[in-house]
């Protein structure tokens, strides 16, 4: 007899701190329509989520997903990273002003 797992949530977010050991905080924003007034909501929560191998630094844009408790807060895992923050030396800065 072979068991199928359920379907687990995974959803994107930008790590926000990666102070603590094998833990990153992530900051995931989705927008929604107000149901009665139309309006679109923005509605921020954050996770935290185990880090293996620490490979998440602070600005980058990461992919979890939903598991068992690993401890008290944390109920997410890392699966992949999507983008890479820029460091600071990478970005180029013009003399008239503002980014390149």
């Amino acid at each position: 007899m072979t068991t199928t797992r359920n379907r687990r949530k995974t959803t994107e977010g930008k790590v926000t701190s990666d102070k603590m050991a094998k833990t990153i905080t992530v900051l995931v924003s989705r927008t929604y329509r107000h149901p009665k007034y139309g309006k679109y909501m923005k509605k921020q929560v954050k996770y935290h989520a185990h880090d293996e191998e620490s490979l998440a630094k602070v600005g980058d844009h990461v992919e979890i997903v939903e598991c068992r408790p690993t401890s008290r807060l944390k109920r997410w895992r890392l699966v992949r990273i999507i983008d890479r923050a820029r460091a600071a030396s990478q970005v180029e800065f013009n003399p008239e002003g503002g980014v390149a």
